[in-house]
C-alpha cells in the first residue's frame, strides 16, 4: 500500500527563556493508505504537537516528513496551505463550523477555496451530506443542530474534497458517550470505505475503535501489542 505519512526522526523544540523544551524526541512513524490509526497520549505528551506537524500547521527543527509522497521540509507557508487543503480533511473537537453559514455552506467551503464553482461545490457537498445522513439539515445553521449533527457536518466538510487523509483531533471530546460512540462507528465505516484516518485522543476507550494504536509518552513514541500500548 502507498505511504500517506512518513515521518523520520522528528524533533521539535520550544524556547522557554534561555532554555529549550524538547516536545518531540525523535519520532518516526509510517501510515499507509487505508489505515485507521489512533495516537493516544495524556495532556502535555506531545500528541497535539505531532498532530499539528502531520497537519502541516507547525514546523519542526530536525527530521523529515513526507505527506502523500511530497517532502514537507522547507515548504513555504503558501505551499503548505495548498498541500494541506488538497490532501487533508480536518475534524476538530469543537467542530469549527461558521455559525452564520448553513450546513451546506459550511460543507462547501474547502471546494470554494479550491476555486470550484458554487453550483458544482453544492452538488458534491450534498452527496457527502447524504452519505452522513445530514441532507435534510442542509439549510440549518449550526446552532440548530445537536452536537452529533454538528460533528457529522464537520466530517462531511472534511470529506468533501476527497482528501487522502482524515485527521481527527479529539473528535468525540465535546459529545456525550452515546453520540461519541455513533461518531466512532461512523469513522469505522468510513475506514471500511477506504479512507485513511489518524485520530488524536487522550481516551483509551476511544483509541480502541482504531485498527492500530500508538502512544506518545513524554515526547516519545511507543508502539507494540495493543494491550501493551494501552497499559503503557
Amino acid at each position: 500500500m502507498e505511504e500517506i505519512i512518513r515521518i523520520e526522526n522528528i524533533r521539535k523544540f520550544y524556547s522557554q527563556g534561555e532554555n529549550q523544551l524538547e516536545v518531540l524526541k525523535g519520532i518516526s512513524l509510517t501510515v499507509t493508505e487505508g489505515e485507521y490509526l489512533a495516537v493516544l497520549g495524556p495532556s502535555g505528551s506531545g500528541k497535539s504537537t505531532l498532530m499539528n506537524i502531520i497537519g502541516c500547521m507547525d514546523i519542526f527543527q530536525e527530521g523529515d516528513y513526507w505527506l502523500t509522497g511530497q517532502h514537507v521540509n522547507g515548504l513555504s507557508d503558501a505551499q503548505m496551505t495548498v498541500l494541506r487543503n488538497r490532501e487533508i480533511g480536518f475534524i476538530f473537537q469543537k467542530y469549527h463550523l461558521i455559525q452564520k453559514y448553513t450546513v451546506l455552506q459550511n460543507t462547501m467551503m474547502p471546494l470554494l477555496i479550491r476555486g470550484m464553482s458554487r453550483r458544482e461545490a453544492a452538488e458534491v457537498s450534498m452527496e457527502r451530506l447524504k452519505l452522513l445522513g445530514m441532507a435534510e439539515r442542509a439549510e440549518h445553521k449550526p446552532n440548530e443542530l445537536s452536537g452529533g449533527q454538528q460533528q457529522r457536518t464537520a466530517i462531511a466538510r472534511a470529506l468533501v474534497g476527497s482528501p487522502r487523509l482524515l485527521l481527527a483531533d479529539e473528535p468525540t471530546g465535546a459529545l456525550d458517550r452515546s453520540t461519541g460512540q455513533e461518531v466512532l462507528k461512523l469513522f469505522q465505516q468510513l475506514n471500511e470505505m477506504g479512507n485513511t484516518i489518524v485520530m488524536i485522543t487522550h481516551d483509551a476507550n476511544v483509541a480502541t475503535s482504531a485498527k492500530r494504536i500508538i502512544k506518545i509518552i513524554d515526547g516519545e513514541l511507543f508502539e507494540g501489542d495493543r494491550s501493551d500500548v494501552l497499559q503503557a
